[in-house]
């Protein structure tokens, strides 16, 4: 009897596959994942030894142990295990995915149909299940993640009860670097409670009310420039 005779055989995982994978996610990967590639659970146990390729975070959820590590990356394994629910992160991690926030949420945000209102309770995960999740125009690739549009993550995020303040700051730069437009932003409150709507509407109109002084104050200037 060999040495290698208790380890699992290996030859059909595809390595090179589960690797490439996990390398878009941050370094992690599902149980299932691993089972896609051609690694029974034996195997993955085996990996996930201490000092193995693999470490085990939580049940079915995996990390490549020596991936270097990223700033958002307990949002990816927080969405990883519920990807195939239809999970997208939404609310304040999308503010914070965005850029629009500098307040880091105390739990990972995610959005999920409300057919998955069964979903278990995860620690350090705050689920919202809608009766009218995301659609695909309404969802934005970041750092490998479906997050909410910058329109449809403040009006979420303000529906929720989100701090005003913070809503009108994540507004105010989503519209300065061109994330979103005054159209978008109207109608993705146009379907909201009265408030959503009065609270955005009373932004905007501030928000173009300065844009059109200051385009008054510089054809003024450009003006005297010629008397």
């Amino acid at each position: 009897m060999h040495l290698g005779d208790n380890l699992p055989y290996m030859s059909d995982v595809d390595h090179d596959g589960l690797y490439g994978l996990a390398e878009a996610q941050a370094g992690y990967f599902t149980a299932q994942q691993a089972v896609k590639a051609g690694m029974d659970r034996s195997t993955l146990r085996h990996h996930a030894r201490s000092g193995g390729r693999y470490e085990r975070v939580r049940r079915g959820l995996y990390r490549l142990r020596h991936f270097p590590f990223s700033p958002h990356e307990h949002v990816m394994a927080a969405w990883l295990p519920l990807r195939d629910a239809g999970a997208v992160v939404s609310h304040e991690s999308a503010l914070e995915l965005h850029g629009l926030s500098d307040v880091i949420p105390d739990a990972v945000h995610l959005s999920l149909p409300r057919s998955e209102r069964g979903q278990r309770r995860r620690a350090g995960v705050r689920l919202h299940t809608l009766s009218r999740p995301p659609g695909r125009a309404e969802v934005r690739e970041v750092a490998g993640l479906p997050v909410t549009s910058p329109e449809r993550t403040i009006v979420d995020a303000l529906e929720a009860g989100a701090q005003p303040e913070q809503i009108e700051m994540a507004g105010r730069q989503a519209l300065e670097r061109g994330l979103t437009t005054p159209r978008r932003l109207r109608a993705a409150a146009s379907t909201r409670p009265v408030r959503v709507r009065k609270f955005i509407e009373r932004r905007l109109g501030g928000a173009e009310r300065s844009k059109l002084d200051e385009l008054t104050r510089l054809s003024e200037d450009f003006a005297g420039g010629y008397s």
